[in-house]
């Protein structure tokens, strides 16, 4: 009997370490499912291979910065963004602006290259007195992006966008927020609304903490700035007359995920 008693004494151990691995096996799978859960149906990018959205998208990033003449020959139709510049960062001056639209998941796509800005074909042209929506890369695995350094840009300082026919827009810094991942959903909505009823520029990038399990950053910077300057050289033929429009109403309705 003491030789039994013996026995179940060195085996219970045993038993309880096992019990302990299962639990925290259990655990940690729990937990690496829940995180591919929400990777697939949040907003986020992937380094290097990424899209950002509601769901994750092979995208090869272009880490090739577009020469002088490249940058110089660049051209869009008259009424769309063609450069934008952010005077306080030095790595945002007269860089070229393409047309993105959106992912098969229905997120808000990005450029592939990280030197150039996205502005969203659906949102609004500069001059139309509406809510302009631009966005880009902050970086890919080896050199940083377009809007790496969005976070230091300061209320009151410009954003400066150039028009396909020349004219020239300038936007004054009112906000410039971090958002969660978790929250970033909720605040693209705010990105289709004038502030004070003027027009409005939206740039946007991801921020913060690399996640690598989620493979995604864990912020969404916001920068909106509103519209104080035109210029219009008396060479450049004027395609859309350029407007502030005063009036409360959302250009559009609409629930994206930013892609960076």
């Amino acid at each position: 009997m003491k030789l039994q008693r013996s026995k179940i004494k060195r085996i219970l151990p045993k038993f309880g370490y096992l019990a302990i691995i299962l639990i925290l096996g259990g655990f940690f799978l729990k937990t690496f499912l829940w995180e591919q859960d929400y990777l697939l149906n949040k907003n986020g990018e992937v380094r290097a291979t990424n899209v950002v959205g509601t769901e994750v998208e092979a995208q090869e990033v272009d880490e090739t910065e577009p020469t002088p003449e490249e940058v110089a020959d660049f051209t869009v139709p008259a009424s769309n963004p063609r450069y934008i510049t952010i005077p306080s960062l030095g790595n945002v001056w007269g860089r070229q602006v393409i047309s993105v639209g959106l992912t098969r998941s229905g997120a808000l796509d990005t450029p592939t290259n990280i030197f150039q800005a996205g502005w969203y074909d659906q949102s609004a042209k500069p001059g139309s007195g509406g809510a302009i929506v631009i966005d880009g890369h902050n970086g890919g695995p080896n050199v940083i992006g377009i809007f790496k350094h969005l976070p230091n840009a300061k209320i009151g300082e410009k954003v400066i966008i150039e028009r396909g026919d020349g004219a020239i827009f300038t936007y004054t810094i009112v906000k410039n927020d971090t958002i969660p991942l978790d929250k970033s959903d909720d605040y693209m909505r705010e990105i289709f609304k004038k502030i004070d009823g003027k027009e409005t520029v939206t740039v946007i990038t991801c921020t913060g903490e690399w996640s690598q399990t989620r493979q995604t950053y864990l912020a969404r910077q916001y920068l909106r700035a509103t519209l104080d300057q035109i210029e219009i050289d008396e060479n450049t033929p004027i395609t859309e007359e350029p407007k502030i429009d005063n009036s409360e109403s959302t250009e559009i309705e609409a629930t994206l995920s930013p892609e960076e």
